[in-house]
């Protein structure tokens, strides 16, 4: 009999309905229950996607034995960190304070009173190994310290609130970032935090050597802004730089580009890749990963990084999110499984089968001209490089001939069973029965989760909305604002944003990444629509809506006493409100939100906006002086706070502008300006002198970020 997660619009919840465990999803009434009862909670995190997550659902969670020990003896919650981030945020934070790493499956031990943890770990396995015990002999131990040494778990509960609370103190006494008073000292005290983190950015971005590889996007797109402080002396004298920032993010993006974390068949990069040589990758496709990574490759393109392995990757993502990512109402579907089934009568998913190649498949689909190129530029061997089969991994950067386009269209066939051509939308599965049952001439795909995720969908917004500007793309802005009009018309809910949508149905309040990531996405598609066809008018309807929705995000979410944001409204379920500031996957929401203040601020003449963005620098300052590797969005935003310009332009010079890297500005491209004059570079509430000629003007931008 199906569990009450049954009814649950989360796939990631859905999946667990048939467990034998008497699941809970989070709510009062679960705590409740616990209270009364008198009995710990067991939380488990995780999403649709996640592989392990899916190991342990098939094991531990779907034991009788197990089951019954839970159903017994504690309260179990499950939870879609997708849906809920804040909580798994926290829970997270209290996983690598207790045991020094996390990940998912993230399952943790609660005191049901206070909500604090007393235990954690990731993934359990039902059997000993490895000198651990078995998931039954993990909950019978804790089961019995909680009935005869509560007083020891009171201890552990102790300490990880104060840690908890130590690491959110209150920052608002900081008046600077360089704690020095004369502004000429501050301004220079700011730059070398500023060149530290850059530099720490790069550091963390370069190849390293270790597995597993994972892409680190907002770190690199943090690095690429040190291109231009190379040249300063003075700088130099106070930073110890270890490696160029220009070389180590140009060899992510070909590491990222030629790699097998990029899907060279359909398109769209992977999670991550669990070797060190970005080989075999962790075969689930996350939307964030790739709106970030179409992000970071156009704008290392407009720094100079030119490879045709970078373009052809960027058009194969967009072709991916458009065939497969992309509902008929526009927004784009949160996530691709690691596994599918290889028949439809196995039991059990495999991972990455979907995506890999046997040596006797190829040489059986491609003739020998076709088979002898494809081996020439991707690694294809008779032992394969996963499990037998062979994940394509590229060897070169350059553009590739007829003969590898006609073989990779070939494979495409064989995989998805339709043409490319021709593959203008491929059919979800929304869950195990449909990719089972659902006809198909090609191979059964993964599940995709179809939910539609505010902050993801606007990461893909806003890596969208910049290819199109710099490639001169309009369909890559179409699909850009196909995206953002949903949202806009439909994920609001009793006058608030919504975090998440199933079916087109709004669940959930908006957290700050939502309005942070969607504020941003709002305004680069004002930049974009300023130099494609759309034009002013529909450019100034995305910058008012961002306008509107920054006014919304300061009246819910915006920490009075010490500045900056919450992570979201103020919860009784929740131990702590976090302002969430250190990066990880996705970039920190408070980062983000730091930079739209500034930018908003410049673009609309607000004065105001700076004002709150230095409250909001400030009340991060000890993180970004202390802890740079842990807040790249952050430092990014610093440098926007120095550097910022924002340029009026001629229109038919904003395309010539695009080709420039100019991180820490904006455009108005307008027609108001004299005929005569190329443009006017305005920052700190000053205009400079108006420029006749163009480069005249990007000498006054590179002057103004080179301060």
């Amino acid at each position: 009999m199906p569990n009450r997660l049954a009814q649950s619009a989360s796939l990631y919840l859905r999946k667990h309905a048939d467990n034998p465990i008497d699941w809970w999803p989070w709510c009062e009434a679960a705590i409740a229950t616990a209270r009364r009862e008198n009995k710990p909670i067991f939380l488990s995190i995780g999403y649709s996607s996640c592989h392990w997550c899916t190991v342990m659902e098939g094991e531990a969670f779907s034991d009788g034995a197990i089951a019954a020990f839970l159903n017994d003896n504690f309260v179990p919650i499950k939870v879609d960190r997708e849906e809920r981030p804040d909580i798994d945020s926290i829970y997270m934070q209290t996983l690598q304070l207790m045991i020094g790493q996390g990940g998912w499956p993230l399952n943790t031990f609660l005191l049901p009173d206070s909500l604090v943890p007393f235990y954690g770990g990731t993934y359990f396995g039902m059997t000993p190994m490895y000198g651990r015990p078995g998931f039954l002999q993990v909950l019978a131990r804790l089961r019995e310290m909680y009935d005869t040494e509560i007083e020891k778990l009171r201890s552990v509960e102790a300490d990880l609130k104060t840690a908890l609370l130590r690491g959110d103190e209150d920052a608002s006494s900081v008046q600077s970032l360089g704690d020095a008073v004369d502004p000429t000292d501050r301004r220079m005290a700011d730059r070398v935090i500023l060149a530290r983190g850059l530099a720490i950015a790069a550091k963390i971005t370069a190849p390293h050597g270790r597995a597993p590889s994972f892409p680190s996007l907002p770190y690199a797109l943090t690095a690429l802004r040190g291109l231009r402080f190379e040249a300063d002396r003075e700088l130099d004298r106070a930073v110890e730089r270890e490696v160029d920032p220009y070389r180590v993010c140009n060899q992510r993006a070909i590491d990222l580009c030629r790699g097998g974390i990029y899907d060279h068949v359909g398109g769209g990069f992977h999670r991550y890749t669990v070797d060190a040589t970005w080989t075999v990758p962790h075969f689930e496709k996350m939307l964030y990963d790739n709106g970030l990574a179409l992000e970071f490759l156009t704008e290392l393109w407009r720094a100079g990084g030119r490879e045709p392995v970078f373009e052809t990757a960027i058009a194969g993502t967009v072709e991916w999110l458009q065939r497969e990512m992309t509902d008929p109402a526009g927004f784009f579907y949160a996530s691709q499984d690691a596994d599918n089934f290889t028949t439809p009568i196995v039991a059990e998913p495999d991972e990455g089968a979907f995506y890999v190649w046997s040596w006797d498949e190829l040489t059986a689909a491609l003739t020998p001209t076709e088979f002898a190129g494809l081996q020439q530029r991707f690694s294809i061997t008779p032992d394969g490089n996963f499990e037998g089969q062979n994940v394509l991994q590229r060897h070169d950067t350059g553009h590739l001939s007829a003969v590898v386009r006609t073989a990779l269209d070939k494979l495409f066939a064989l995989r998805y069973g339709l043409d490319r051509q021709a593959c203008d939308r491929y059919e979800p599965a929304r869950n195990n029965h449909e990719a089972k049952t659902q006809p198909r001439s090609g191979r059964i795909p993964p599940v995709t989760d179809t939910k539609a995720i505010v902050s993801w969908n606007a990461l893909t917004i806003s890596g969208l909305a910049k290819a199109a500007a710099v490639f001169h793309r309009e369909s890559y802005l179409d699909l850009a604002r196909g995206a953002a009009d949903f949202i806009l018309q439909h994920q609001r809910l009793g006058g608030r944003l919504q975090r998440v949508s199933y079916d087109g149905k709004s669940a959930t309040i908006a957290q700050a990444e939502d309005y942070a990531y969607l504020i941003k996405a709002l305004i680069d598609l004002h930049q974009a629509c300023q130099t494609l066809a759309p034009g002013e008018a529909i450019a100034q309807t995305y910058l008012d809506a961002a306008t509107a929705l920054q006014t919304e995000f300061d009246t819910y979410l915006w920490d009075h006493d010490r500045g900056g944001y919450y992570n979201t409204d103020d919860r009784a379920d929740l131990i702590i409100r976090e302002r969430s500031s250190q990066d990880n996957a996705t970039p920190a929401p408070n980062g983000i939100a730091i930079a739209n203040l500034i930018r908003l601020g410049a673009i609309t003449d607000d004065s105001d906006r700076f004002a709150q963005a230095d409250r909001a620098l400030a009340a991060f300052a000890s993180l970004m002086r202390d802890t740079p590797q842990a807040c790249p969005s952050l430092i990014a935003a610093l440098d926007d706070r120095l550097h910022y310009a924002h340029l009026r332009i001629q229109p038919h010079w904003a395309k010539a502008y695009l080709d420039r890297y100019f991180p820490s500005t904006s455009v108005t491209a307008t027609f108001d300006l004299p005929t005569d004059i190329a443009g006017i570079v305005c920052y700190d509430l000053t205009c400079q002198e108006p420029s006749h000629r163009l480069d005249q003007v990007f000498e006054q931008i590179q002057a103004r970020l080179d301060r």
